[in-house]
């Protein structure tokens, strides 16, 4: 039996002992074994087990690892510079890698004393009852072990926690191989166990079980024996594909109004959404979620500078409920994404680039564009007296008052509050000179020859400084859940029902390629991009169904939602020519033999007897 890794065991010992219920007993003066034996204590135990999702879903320390050094993400500032441009700030001394490590060796952790507690629990009706609870902590555990091994590579594999077994100090590692052996099987036990549906929100159930294992399969294909592990991705999507009813999950569909993917993001479905496998659920009444409402703060790192002078001048506030605190931003779309990956055009069909960005942004107060303005930014004197109305650029939301809400709504709704719009595609110089607003597009941010945002030293003499004034993420921020500046107390959904129907696609050419099977789970998910009577504009033929196309595609549909970096990892295009091409920052240090696994954290190394034999991975 393994014994618990030394990085994380007091605090695993101390959250474990903090989930029961203090009425019935204190389990710190009683055994693990004692603590654990009957139906309220390994029910507080797999309570446990979800806790540290919460110090990744929702905050920046998730999204370095997952979404920055690929084709879609710069960032701006000094925290997360390592994971965007693999230079020497990602060392084993990096915050966001303690946190990531530690979060998931402790899920690990809790998920090993509810397991192994399980043995002799008592006060279940059969062991059906207790297997559908012990389930969770199956899935749990996979979840935890399938980011380590995709994160660090063959580290340590644990089936004991400290609290059961004490710290071990000179710990071994297992290979990938090993990881994705327990980390199947503890799925299948998931799958088999998990109840059909879960009365508490966020609550794993089937589901969650045979999406995960979908891309669990589909992601172990790198390692060998293709064939046979995307067919058995492609069986485990097409399980959820062709039986929704059976577990209660449905791709939202178009209409004339609004398309699917709108649906899918619109707060009117947060709460209950049919597309969410797998959520972090987020009371937002109640506050009853481990850190209150210190929610949802992700939108708030992805905005443009709405504090510089440049925004400022049309009457942008720095901060609001509806796009956060300006003053921590941390991320930028790259070129690639905004005008390669999203159809850079005004009138496309697909409207997944206005339901993934922020474009438009409002004024707070009342705003004239004054001749100086329209000098300074190459108005035409037509603009010179027009009046940006003012809004505070709030939304409805349980939390504002309603009569303030409708006026501030109208403004929005009619642009008559504009004050900075930023498409993705590039405006006509005349038009957008008589446009009675800032207009950014891609021609002010990018540099036409190398695609990196442009350089100070770069920017036309006389000319305004744009490249911090930028769409930005907005997929969860939508408006009935803006709480604060800072917070947003939505569900965040980690697995949907989208990304398994690209799954099943990928894994049908990469099984026997089938293109005519791979382009019909592909062309789903497109036509629900679009509004309906414009779905065939979307759909493919079965000869663009290709492994690239399909890279193309999950960005499309899954930017920001931290599975980007295990995208290019599992389909060979974590390579330095395909940075090169897509995000040249990014290129430049990449080392094909050093960056597909992240830096040991210098915290564990500290703490084991062994760091030399257990190494840096090369950091």
């Amino acid at each position: 039996m393994y014994k618990g890794i030394a990085m994380g065991a007091a605090v695993v010992a101390l959250t474990m002992a903090s989930c029961q219920k203090v009425d019935e007993y204190n389990p710190s003066t009683i055994s693990v074994e004692e603590a654990y034996n009957d139906k309220v204590g390994l029910e507080g135990a797999i309570n446990g087990c979800y806790t540290d999702l919460y110090l990744l879903h929702g905050k920046q320390d998730f999204i370095g690892p997952t979404e920055l050094g690929t084709d879609s993400w710069i960032n701006t500032g000094t925290n997360e510079m390592g994971f965007s441009l693999y230079d020497n700030n990602l060392n084993t001394s990096v915050g966001t890698l303690r946190v990531m490590w530690q979060a998931f060796y402790a899920l690990v952790g809790y998920c090993n004393t509810a397991i192994n507690s399980a043995t002799n629990v008592k006060g279940y009706a059969s062991q059906q009852e207790l297997n559908a609870k012990i389930a969770e902590a199956y899935f749990i555990r996979a979840y935890a072990n399938f980011n380590l091994v995709e994160q660090f590579g063959g580290v340590t594999l644990l089936k004991t926690s400290a609290a059961q077994a004490g710290i071990n100090n000179a710990p071994t590692r297992n290979s990938e191989l090993e990881f994705y052996d327990s980390i199947i099987s503890d799925l299948k036990f998931a799958c088999e166990n998990l109840p059909f549906e879960q009365t508490l929100r966020g609550r794993v159930a089937k589901k969650a079980a045979y999406g995960l294992l979908a891309k669990v399969y589909l992601q172990r294909t790198r390692l060998g024996e293709k064939e046979q592990y995307a067919k058995l991705a492609l069986e485990t999507a097409e399980e959820l594909i062709n039986n929704q009813a059976k577990y209660k999950t449905a791709l939202y569909q178009s209409d004339a109004a609004q398309s699917g993917f709108t649906k899918l993001w619109s707060g009117n479905n947060n709460k209950s959404n049919t597309e969410f496998l797998f959520t972090q659920a987020i009371e937002s009444m109640s506050f009853l979620n481990p850190e209150g409402v210190n929610r949802g703060r992700t939108r708030q790192y992805f905005l443009p500078d709405l504090r510089a002078v440049q925004a400022t001048d049309w009457g942008a506030r720095e901060t609001s409920v509806t796009y956060g605190r300006a003053n921590t931003r941390r991320f930028r779309p790259t070129r690639y994404l905004l005008t390669s990956i999203f159809e850079p055009s005004e009138t496309t069909p697909d409207t997944r680039f206005k339901e993934t960005f922020t474009y438009k942004f409002y004024a707070n107060a009342n705003k004239t564009i004054t001749q100086p303005m329209a000098t300074t930014y190459g108005k035409d004197a037509s603009v010179v007296g027009k009046v940006i109305l003012g809004t505070t650029a709030e939304y409805k939301s349980p939390y504002l008052p309603f009569a303030q809400q409708l006026e501030e709504e109208k403004n929005m709704a009619n642009d008559a509050g504009l004050a900075i719009f930023t498409p993705n595609w590039i405006v006509d110089p005349v038009a957008k000179s008589k446009m009675p607003y800032l207009v950014a597009d891609p021609g002010d941010w990018f540099n036409p020859t190398t695609g990196n945002y442009k350089t100070v030293a770069e920017i036309p003499a006389g000319g305004v400084n744009l490249t911090e004034i930028h769409p930005a993420l907005r997929k969860f921020s939508s408006k009935e859940f803006a709480y604060t500046n800072q917070y947003w107390l939505g569900d965040i959904p980690i697995i949907r029902l989208g990304d398994i129907y690209l799954i099943a696609a990928e894994a049908a050419l990469l099984y026997n390629n089938d293109q005519t099977k791979a382009s019909d789970y592909i062309n789903t998910i497109r036509k629900r991009a679009a509004v309906k009577g414009r779905e065939a504009e979307l759909v493919i033929t079965p000869a663009q169904a290709t492994i690239d196309f399909i890279v193309a595609e999950r960005a499309r549909e899954l930017t920001g939602e931290l599975w980007r970096w295990y995208d290019l990892k599992r389909t060979g295009k974590l390579t330095k020519a395909y940075l090169q091409a897509t995000n040249n920052a990014a290129s430049v240090a990449f080392d094909e033999n050093k960056h597909k696994v992240r830096p040991i954290p210098q915290s564990l190394l500290d703490a084991i007897v062994n760091a030399g034999e257990y190494g840096t991975n090369g950091y």
